[in-house]
């Protein structure tokens, strides 16, 4: 049974949906970006009515500024009281739940980690976006330096440089990028050195869900291997699928996505 829910946060009126299920151990689902609730191509909407046909309840909803739900959109970053207002309202309309999972991607993921939301027991973290904001157009420092690597294993792409099929320009570009991202890196106000703090604090259970060929992933996993998450990987779960899709679209991605979730849920 599908219903939604007004809630209150901050003087502003949020909107949620709740599919109802049978089960006392519920999934939070936090929207990354400024997707609705309903995510893309009724993704999460989808997802979340698979879930609750299996039993468990599944709580989405707008923050502020955002879809159906008044106030100004902040971000990601100033989205702690949304998430908080959010479990307080699926708690109050589930009162059996015994353990709340809160899952999200991209910066949605980032968001549950900062703001460590009491309520939460577990938190799942897909492809957590640790990318600091940009002027040029240039992907990620780290997808650049993943692609050089892909590039230099492959004979055919010293032969375009050979006889001038890469563009110089942007390849000095790119080169330039990685300098600069490598001194910026060691500041310790930047979100990736934020994010571990965060996520050393937190009593809940994390997991980590990597596509392993997305940018924004392999901008986390060239952070994970930094030494500022070196406490993390004993009690972070990290675990990889080899895809590109960073919402996990594809019907296999999403059925592992799915069997992750739930896994979190049993645990």
């Amino acid at each position: 049974m599908r219903e939604l829910i007004a809630f209150p946060c901050a003087g502003d009126a949020l909107v949620g949906t709740l599919d109802r299920g049978t089960s006392t151990r519920g999934l939070l689902i936090v929207s990354g970006g400024n997707e609705l609730r309903i995510g893309a191509h009724r993704g999460m909407a989808l997802m979340a009515a698979r879930l609750a046909a299996v039993g468990y309840p599944v709580f989405r909803f707008d923050r502020r500024g955002i879809g159906d739900s008044t106030g100004v959109n902040r971000g990601f970053e100033s989205s702690g009281p949304d998430i908080a207002a959010a479990v307080a309202a699926f708690r109050q309309a589930v009162p059996g739940l015994t353990r709340v999972v809160a899952f999200g991607n991209c910066d949605a993921a980032s968001a549950l980690a900062l703001h460590d939301v009491a309520g939460i027991d577990a938190l799942v973290l897909a492809n957590p976006w640790v990318i600091e904001p940009q002027a040029d157009t240039l992907p990620p420092a780290s997808a650049i330096r993943a692609r050089y690597a892909e590039r230099l294993r492959d004979p055919r792409a010293w032969g375009r440089l050979l006889t001038g099929g890469i563009d110089l320009r942007k390849l000095a570009g790119g080169i330039a990028k990685l300098r600069s991202s490598g001194e910026a890196a060691a500041a310790p106000e930047k979100l990736p050195a934020r994010l571990a703090a965060a996520l050393g604090k937190t009593v809940a259970d994390v997991t980590a869900l990597i596509a392993r060929r997305d940018n924004t992933a392999v901008a986390f996993m060239e952070a994970w291997g930094t030494p500022a998450y070196a406490p993390l990987r004993d009690r972070v779960a990290l675990k990889t699928l080899e895809t590109d899709s960073h919402s996990f679209h594809r019907e296999a991605d999403k059925a592992w996505l799915e069997a992750r979730l739930v896994e979190a849920l049993t645990a």
